[in-house]
């Protein structure tokens, strides 16, 4: 497919338009970045690892009702993808204590919370995405009460179902971060889940060791980021031939460090 001009270029994702209208074509970058971006970083083949369990999930979701923006995987690092007006609100859902909520409440990190949490984020990066409440979207008019209904429904239920699907292969999901999009048909504007969904924007703990399979690894300077990637990708079935077989090991990245 002949790339067309760039529309957006972000973080972790470029965009550029799609060969059809309403369409564009969404490309997964191996850059990392943490802390708003005062932590940069390469993590080799993150962006073929991510496309392709992004894709895994969002149609997974699809099977259950959950409209996205997912069309088709495109090539290893991009995939077609329906155009919306993103709502400028990032959706954290919280299943166990561990980043920012640690450190804004004092709660040791790994503590299960007693229920699930969902925290908007305004989606600012020169304000570092600053945490909102719903009365903050409803006094701007980022979305509408209906909106948020929707957005809420929508975050529980992927939610319960990525949980169910990451315990199945011995991963914890810890935490997440979900955007939505409006569709529009004439008057009307609908929500749907949008962005990607990978272990950039997810926390994913071994079941068994509590061992960081995703970007904290970056982070944190844990070494083993691209090993956790793949792992993820791994236990999902979507690596093949020798890549299967690869067995992951952190104590040799902590012998690295010295601990």
């Amino acid at each position: 497919m002949a790339r067309r001009r760039q529309i957006y270029e972000g973080k972790a994702k470029i965009l550029y338009e799609g060969p059809e209208p309403g369409t564009l074509i969404q490309y997964f970058k191996d850059d990392a970045t943490a802390f708003n971006a005062q932590k940069r970083g390469t993590i080799s083949g993150k962006g073929v690892l991510n496309n392709r369990i992004s894709e895994h999930i969002f149609l997974a979701l699809q099977t259950i009702g959950v409209p996205t923006h997912f069309i088709r995987r495109v090539n290893m690092r991009e995939q077609l993808i329906r155009q919306v007006e993103i709502v400028p609100i990032e959706v954290v859902i919280r299943n166990v204590a561990a980043g920012s909520l640690t450190k804004r409440l004092g709660i040791e990190e790994g503590t299960q919370l007693p229920r699930t949490i969902i925290e908007y984020y305004y989606k600012d990066d020169a304000l570092g995405d600053p945490m909102i409440s719903e009365e903050h979207i409803a006094c701007f008019g980022w979305a509408s009460q209906e909106e948020m209904n929707d957005i809420a429904d929508m975050a529980i239920r992927v939610n319960d179902f990525l949980s169910g699907m990451f315990a199945a292969i011995g991963i914890r999901l810890v935490d997440f971060k979900l955007e939505f999009g409006r569709v529009w048909d004439g008057d009307y504007a609908r929500i749907i889940l949008a962005d990607e969904i990978s272990p950039d924007g997810c926390r994913l703990w071994d079941i068994k060791s509590n061992e960081k399979l995703d970007k904290d690894r970056f982070r944190q300077d844990l070494g083993g980021v691209e090993e956790a990637y793949q792992e993820v990708a791994r236990r999902l079935g979507l690596l093949q031939g020798d890549e299967e077989n690869a067995v992951l090991d952190f104590d040799q990245h902590r012998k690295k460090r010295g601990k």
